[in-house]
Order: C-alpha cells, then structure tokens, then sequence
C-alpha cells in the first residue's frame, strides 16, 4: 500500500511541475517552446557558425551540385580479352 502512495504522490508531483513549466506558455498570447537549437540563436547566426546537421546537408548539396556523372563509353580496343 506504501508503494501505491508513493506512486502516485510522484504522479501528482510530475503533473505539477509539468503544469509550473508550461504556464508561461499556456497564459502567454501566441506563447511557444523557446527555439534552443543553435540555428536560432542570433550570436551564432551572426558569425556564420549552425548546427552540424545543417553543415553536413550544405555540403552533401554542394557535392551534389559538383559531381554530375555523364555516360561512359569504353573503347572496345582498350580492354584485354575482349570476345
């Protein structure tokens, strides 16, 4: 039975502090999660640094852009042992 109130006085607690975490939001008008993520931070957007999920996708684009693979032909003359 100890275990039992004790489960749920945890239960009441975490629905607390939840509730104490997102009053903020809820009562503020238009209110959201604050952007923690590295590309919305000013400072850093100012010195041109973001995220390195955001790097890697740049730069696979980039190498996109710049391998552009055409059609091979092989001169038959060159290979060894052809039939």
């Amino acid at each position: 039975m100890d275990v039992l109130k004790l489960i749920i006085l945890v239960i009441v607690l975490m629905a607390f502090v939840v509730a104490a975490l997102a009053t903020k939001i809820l009562l503020k008008k238009g209110g959201e999660f604050p952007n923690t993520h590295i590309g919305g931070n000013k400072y850093l957007k100012s010195k041109g640094i973001s995220c390195a999920q955001t790097e890697d996708k740049i730069e696979q684009a980039k190498a996109r852009k710049e391998l552009r693979f055409k059609k091979i032909f092989l001169d038959e003359s060159d290979t060894i042992g052809s039939c």
